[in-house]
């Protein structure tokens, strides 16, 4: 998949527009209390301020609905973004209309602009063309680096793309880079490690992965629902009733594609759903009826790191447990230490596997942490993300 990138595109002395992943967590202070996302877009902003690019930044935060949500507001971004960028980032009160026209207007080559949350207005999620063209009129080129949002179709992703030369960031170039040769051509033994609460979520995912996959190991809360599609018996551990027959069909694919599928031997099992309920490691074949399985055990971690060291390519998405969780930390924790001491390429799908990460300081020992969970999955279940595809091929 080759796009028009960054650097394919006439920028210098251009009022550009660029869409970024500015959906940051905030404290009940307004204070951001991680700024990755931000830091993820600055290799792409600051290319446009070295070709004397005026900028005009556009994105989204939290769930607004449409609506104007006072503590949805880009303000705190706009504070850390002038932090890190050394260089003052103007806030405007909205995205569209006459004012925020003026303003731009009058932008000399390397003002940085910061628009307001393009989700205030609900033309933003239907995608409405007269929003995109709005969001168009402002700027003279359009450059996608909101990997995170790549798999919605809205307006300042895609409608805004039919009006504009455009192109991707830097930071959705790489994301296509490692992901698509993940998918493409890996380097052999080419391991999954899936985890999370459903198998329902994960079923195009794995359905690509078989026919790309040596090794797909499975943990997380849906390892119960394989487990039982084997003829465990799993206590009270969440199961999906209706996907007994679909684990089975993709346990009996796995053996006719020749993939390893591995399920856990082991389990952590407790008694309720908290982190000083009792609990305690046993066997698969061995779960109580009153108790339900929270975590891998260390049988399982042991056999997965194996795996996964002696891989070239590993692919993680979705944790091995209740890792927010203290007492059933240890199976997710156990792979994020054998994601970082792999040798080979590894490569963390987002979402809660890379705050896993991230919350066991290991991020620096990983080749890429994806920055959108959403999007990564879809990506590697073989889906077209029409933030990506409403940018031009090369």
């Amino acid at each position: 998949m080759k796009k028009v990138g960054l650097k394919d595109i006439e920028v210098i002395n251009k009022k550009v527009l660029v869409r970024v992943d500015f959906n940051v967590p905030l404290n009940d202070k307004s204070e951001i209390t991680d700024d990755k996302r931000i830091i993820s877009a600055l290799p792409t902003i600051k290319y446009l301020l070295e070709n004397n690019a005026a900028i005009i930044l556009l994105s989204h935060l939290g769930r607004p609905k449409g609506k104007i949500i006072p503590e949805m507001s880009l303000k705190p971004v706009a504070i850390r973004l002038t932090e890190l960028l050394q260089k003052k980032v103007k806030m405007m009160k909205d995205c569209i209309g006459n004012d925020i026209k003026n303003e731009i207007e009058k932008m000399n080559s390397g003002d940085v602009i910061l628009l307001e949350n393009t989700r205030f207005h609900p033309e933003e999620k239907k995608n409405d063309p007269e929003f995109a063209k709005q969001l168009a009129n402002l700027g003279e080129v359009y450059i996608n680096d909101a990997f995170g949002t790549a798999h919605r179709a809205h307006a300042s992703n895609v409608g805004i793309a039919n009006y504009l030369p455009s192109a991707v960031g830097f930071l959705i170039e790489k994301e296509i880079r490692y992901l698509g040769e993940l998918l493409s051509n890996p380097e052999r033994p080419f391991t999954a490690v899936l985890g999370g609460v459903k198998v329902s979520g994960k079923i195009e995912l794995i359905n690509n992965l078989l026919d790309k996959a040596d090794n797909i190991l499975i943990g997380g809360a849906m390892m119960f629902t394989f487990l039982k599609a084997e003829g465990f018996s799993v206590g009270k551990s969440l199961i999906e009733i209706g996907k007994l027959e679909l684990a089975k069909e993709l346990l009996n694919q796995a053996k006719t594609k020749d993939v390893q599928f591995v399920l856990p031997v082991d389990a952590v099992i407790g008694k309720e759903f908290k982190n000083d309920t009792k609990f305690k490691t046993v066997l698969v074949s061995e779960i109580s009826k009153d108790w339900l399985g929270l975590d891998i055990g260390e049988r399982t971690v042991e056999i997965f790191r194996k795996i996964i060291l002696q891989s070239n390519t590993v692919v993680w998405n979705g944790p091995m447990g209740v890792f927010e969780m203290e007492n059933f930390s240890a199976g997710t924790r156990g792979i994020a230490k054998a994601m970082a001491e792999c040798p080979g390429i590894t490569i963390v799908g987002g979402g809660d596997s890379a705050s896993a990460i991230e919350q066991f300081g290991l991020s620096d020992k990983i080749t890429h942490i994806s920055t959108g969970g959403g999007a990564s999955l879809e990506f590697l279940a073989g889906k077209e993300l029409p933030g990506i595809a409403a940018i031009p091929d090369k």
